[in-house]
């Protein structure tokens, strides 16, 4: 029963690794297929090349940028670029002042586009918000691709309405007010969007579009600047502003507001962001205009952003997806006064939202639903997984101490090239067949079991490599070949100290199937201790070094775990069920566990069914209770 037992097993763990290369291959090959994918690995800028992009700094008038700004800057910016995995990336600083950024082969345009136009996150109240009517005239329909609300609760987590970008509908600006409560008629119209349509909330219910605004007369470009003037000057005395400053800031950006085209290419470029003064400008969808106050909280206040589902009461997680923010200390009482004042004004949309600002455009405006404390908020609405993602990671790597503009793009060929990638390859080759020629040597046939398991940790090798290139970015330098050069020696001394094992076990004359069993106990605590060392040193230098070393670091991370995985999966599987053959389990001469050979204390010999015996002995005798049994006959 334990012998078949142990077959049922060992069978087992071979199909599961069956499915597990299966699985990669698959994944591999649709990837390839459906998502822009390779059925070879991505590789790093040393051996491919790529595209290099000079950032130089934009200063206003006699503005000056420090050491520490360019550095934060490099750091901000390495964080964006790794934000999807080990891209391999080189950022440098040039002259103290540009920043170099080099990228591994040729980027897509929005990974180009988000390194061409990096900027502060600035978080500004919201005085006025509408469809812009030249781009309703390009988008009959009235549905903007994208407003935000949201909503958070006395704790600080926020529930509502939100979209960060293109499915939700439009706040009606119809209710916005001034802050004395009185609707002008001017403002009334000049905010009136065209009817939105019904959308889904997250729970699935529908939301009901809101009544046709009756049609008034259009008005006049002086009445409208005056309406947003008043609503302007009003936020702004309400932040303490002198009355005469206010009305010159109003004017100002009014004007600025009623000339602004959103649906025109580069209006957004074209503005001025002077971050203690208001502005008037667009959302990401280029649907809607904002006039926003001046920014309260810098981009650098916030402490992290994550995406995902947001918790129910009992903990647990629910189907309202949901991007959670927290802010610094100092973020924190900001935050707080912010919400405080907002939450006051919930009878007047929008003046209880406040804009989140990237790049002079607006990315999300969600409503304040509480006055928040504690610096922890969570915005939800009609969020996918994809674009709360991605909401989140601009709140995280937004916030640039200064603003840059790109100087120059140039493509950059290889430094190393496919010689050196030959060469390494060639050397890991030679590495290989060295491990080879000894294991055959010194285990003869069993020396193939490390053959195979060796082909087999390749395998599932290059098909993760090959994966994680699509679906995380991750490329292959130099460094990480390296890495796999070092692993084969990792992989091959898990597969000595388990034959170490089995052979020490047969020298102490245990059959060869309980020899497999023991030697397979004691060493997997040996395996299981050295690959840990190597996964904790691997994990070291991949968030400590530079990001040359930080590749090879991950490669031999990623081939610690393989080797793990192959050797419990495959190595000791096989030689569960090679023990129980004849060659193997007779100890022939050439099968590496020669019990005369190995020394063994008492030479023994197959005997059918995975049992030894010296030869022409018989049966060692067994106890009984208090009788002897020897060749079938009970002696007293």
């Amino acid at each position: 029963m334990a012998r078949s037992s142990t077959k049922k097993s060992a069978r087992r763990s071979l199909l599961a690794l069956v499915v597990i290369i299966l699985a990669l291959g698959g994944l591999a090959a649709g990837l390839t297929k459906w998502a822009d994918g390779s059925m070879n690995p991505r590789l790093g800028l040393d051996l491919e090349g790529g595209t290099e992009l000079v950032l130089q700094p934009q200063l206003n008038g006699t503005e000056t940028i420090s050491e520490g700004q360019v550095n934060r800057a490099v750091d901000i910016i390495r964080q964006r670029i790794d934000a999807n995995g080990v891209s391999e990336a080189e950022i440098t600083t040039q002259g103290g002042r540009s920043i170099v950024v080099a990228i591994p082969g040729q980027p897509t345009a929005e990974q180009l586009d988000a390194l061409k136009k990096p900027s502060q996150l600035r978080f500004r109240a919201v005085y006025v918000q509408a469809l812009d009517p030249n781009a309703s005239q390009a988008n009959p329909s009235g549905t903007p691709t994208g407003t935000s609300t949201g909503t958070a609760t006395p704790s600080g987590t926020a529930t509502g309405t939100g979209t960060p970008k293109a499915t939700g509908t439009a706040t009606p600006s119809t209710s916005a007010t001034a802050q004395n409560g009185v609707v002008p008629d001017a403002l009334r119209a000049a905010t009136t969007p065209v009817t939105p349509t019904p959308s889904a909330t997250p729970s699935g219910t529908a939301t009901t579009p809101a009544p046709a605004a009756t049609e008034a007369p259009a008005p006049t470009a002086a009445q409208t600047e005056a309406a947003i003037k008043t609503q302007v000057s009003t936020g702004l005395v309400g932040l303490g502003w002198d009355k005469a400053k206010a009305d010159a800031a109003a004017t100002k950006v009014a004007k600025e507001y009623t000339a602004l085209d959103c649906s025109a290419p580069g209006a957004v470029d074209k503005i001025q962001d002077d971050p203690a003064q208001p502005i008037a400008t667009c959302g990401e969808d280029r649907v809607t205009k904002y006039v926003l106050g001046p920014s309260e909280i810098d981009g650098s206040e916030i402490a992290d952003a994550t995406s995902g589902y947001q918790p129910g009461p009992n903990g647990q997680p629910t189907s309202i997806v949901e991007v959670a923010l927290s802010f610094k200390d100092a973020g924190k009482a900001k935050f707080a006064a912010v919400t405080k004042r907002l939450y006051g004004l919930q009878s007047q949309p929008p003046l209880d939202q406040f804009a989140v600002v990237l790049d002079k455009a607006v990315i999300t405006a969600p409503q304040a639903r509480a006055v928040i404390t504690d610096g922890r908020a969570s915005i939800t609405g009609s969020f996918t997984i994809d674009s709360a993602k991605q909401l989140a990671e601009q709140l995280k790597f937004g916030a640039l101490p200064i603003s840059f503009a790109l100087q120059t793009q140039d493509n950059i060929t290889p430094q190393l090239g496919e010689e050196q990638l030959r060469i390494g390859l060639l050397a890991g080759f030679i590495g290989l067949l060295l491990v080879v020629i000894y294991s055959l040597l010194q285990y003869r046939a069993l020396g193939l079991v490390t053959v195979a398991s060796l082909v087999v940790a390749s395998v599932i090798t290059y098909l993760a490599v090959t994966v994680l290139g699509t679906t995380h970015g991750f490329r292959l330098t130099m460094a990480g070949v390296t890495g796999l050069i070092v692993a084969i020696g990792v992989t091959a001394d898990s597969f000595i100290v388990y034959f170490e094992r089995i052979r020490d076990e047969v020298r102490d004359g245990r059959p060869l199937v309980a020899a497999v069993e023991t030697g397979w106990k004691r060493a997997r605590r040996t395996i299981i201790a050295a690959d840990g060392v190597n996964f904790i040193a691997a994990g070291v230098l991949y968030f400590l070094a530079s990001s040359n070393v930080r590749g090879f670091a991950f490669t031999l991370g990623l081939t610690t775990l393989i080797d793990l995985l192959v050797v419990i999966l495959f190595t000791h599987p096989t030689v569960q069920l090679l023990a129980r053959t004849k060659f193997f389990g007779g100890g022939h001469k050439w099968s590496g566990l020669d019990p005369e050979r190995l020394g063994a204390k008492e030479a023994v010999r197959y005997r059918g069914r995975g049992q030894f015996g010296a030869p022409g002995a018989q049966r060692p005798p067994a106890t009984v209770g208090s009788a002897r049994v020897a060749d079938g006959k009970a002696q007293a």
